[in-house]
């Protein structure tokens, strides 16, 4: 008997393959980024990055989520062409040796996503939820790809000076509101909704907003849990990003508990554990 059960949220087309959420989707995070907070500098290589997405999808993962671009707290910006010379080898490489596997590209530029999309990707994940390029949403609804719409308030730069809220869950929800209007305005029908642990909020805030996700379930959504290994873990606790996989793993439980569908994480294996403790 299973001990918890997702909550019931409408399906994604991945390119005709229909995504469901009767059971947790994991998925892996894959860097190629010589600066990301946990695993900055660990695939630079192409042998690098096939080593990586093989132990990901060997362990459970179900997207392969590529970042070029580190999105963490004071992250220096890049360029459009540099992010696109990070991402587009890897995705080529990936492409022609795991032709199954399902890759998601983690950027906030329009044009980033549409090369990506066009060399194999799926689906668009976008931290800043079409704020800091304004041609994002209607990219997104050309291409007619899933989209994960994350919340998030400035650029990776300045995001943590802007953490004033009245409320954060409603002001989050608020902010999803007018986003999905938007976006099924222009016809696109497949919505991920992240609610942007730590991206321009305090850890007290990180944590509300994990306690009450659950009320994000309004929107009828599928709803992507990304706290992996996250400062809100170690400076709460005093450790290192090395030392936070319990944390992690104790928040991701509280995650599925919650009716999360989808969690983004570091360590497929320990996550993939978590699902098949508690949803078989």
């Amino acid at each position: 008997m299973k001990m918890i059960h997702t909550t019931a949220a409408q399906s994604i087309n991945l390119k005709g393959q229909i995504m469901t959420f009767d059971r947790p989707i994991i998925m892996g995070i894959l860097n190629v980024t010589p600066d990301s907070f946990f695993d900055g500098g660990q695939n630079n290589t192409i042998e690098q990055i096939l080593i990586q997405t093989r132990k990901l999808l060997e362990e459970g993962a179900d997207i392969i989520d590529i970042g070029a671009y580190s999105s963490r707290p004071g992250a220096a910006l890049i360029s459009s062409q540099e992010e696109l010379d990070r991402a587009l080898p890897a995705i080529a490489a990936l492409v022609s040796t795991f032709p199954d596997a399902i890759l998601s590209i983690d950027t906030f530029r329009a044009d980033v996503a549409e090369a990506c999309i066009h060399a194999g990707v799926h689906l668009i994940n976008d931290v800043s939820g079409g704020t800091i390029d304004p041609l994002m949403f209607e990219t997104v609804a050309k291409l007619q790809v899933p989209y994960i719409l994350m919340h998030m308030r400035g650029i990776p730069e300045n995001m943590q000076q802007l953490t004033a809220y009245q409320d954060i869950v409603t002001d989050v929800a608020t902010y999803f509101g007018q986003k999905i209007a938007a976006l099924r305005k222009l016809g696109v029908k497949d919505i991920i909704l992240d609610p942007g642990y730590g991206f321009a909020k305090t850890i007290e805030q990180n944590y509300e907003l994990l306690h009450r996700v659950d009320e994000l379930h309004y929107f009828g959504l599928p709803l992507l849990g990304g706290i992996s290994r996250k400062s809100m873990i170690y400076k709460k606790l005093g450790i290192t990003p090395q030392e936070a996989l319990n944390g992690t793993t104790v928040l991701h439980t509280l995650l599925l508990s919650k009716g999360v569908q989808l969690l983004r994480v570091h360590d497929v294996k320990e996550a993939k554990q978590i699902v098949d403790l508690l949803f078989s």
